[in-house]
């Protein structure tokens, strides 16, 4: 996936200034596809030089105009050509999977601290979805169509998260049991 995908599902709905955008990215499309504040900066840049988004000044008194971005109809057209396009699932690139691969030749406790590591950050992001799920989805079979498809992004990193904390017990566990 690109950038530009990830920025275009972004706006589609409601435009944004650069600001905005960034802001809800952190909070939504970040959790599972990750760019800096700069990088989408320069993407909108293209992403209008391309003619798929369009801007606005809107006059702000006190404080620098804003620029609003929205989706054009050609950008809308891409995303849905994107969208209909199939996707290979991602293959796993994971440091930890490989220290454990090789972790015969740490210290042990020196994994079991990695894993320890691991473990909270995992039961941090867990705790994050599940206050998202509570505050904007808590009655999923009455959700608007376009909250439908942004609970069922929530709903994977719920599982991905729980998968995760999960396997990371069973290596605690079992590494602390064994001689």
């Amino acid at each position: 996936m690109a950038l530009a995908h990830a920025i275009l599902a972004s706006v589609v709905d409601r435009p944004c200034s650069g600001y905005d955008l960034a802001k809800q990215f952190d909070g939504s499309v970040g959790f599972f596809w990750s760019a800096s504040h700069q990088q989408i900066y320069r993407e909108l840049s293209k992403l209008e030089a391309q003619g798929w988004i369009a801007s606005q000044m809107i006059p702000q008194e006190g404080r620098p105009d804003k620029k609003l971005y929205h989706v054009t109809e050609e950008g809308k057209q891409q995303l849905q050509k994107w969208i209909a396009q199939p996707c290979e699932p991602t293959p796993i690139k994971d440091d930890l999977l490989v220290k454990i691969f090789g972790g015969s030749v740490a210290q042990k406790q020196t994994i079991l601290e990695e894993l320890e590591r691991h473990r909270q950050a995992h039961q941090e992001k867990l705790s994050t979805y599940k206050v998202l799920e509570q505050r904007y989805f808590q009655n999923s079979q009455q959700l608007p169509e376009q909250a439908k498809f942004q609970y069922l992004t929530l709903l994977n990193g719920i599982s991905y998260e729980t998968y995760w904390l999960t396997w990371c017990e069973q290596a605690i566990g079992l590494l602390k049991v064994s001689k």
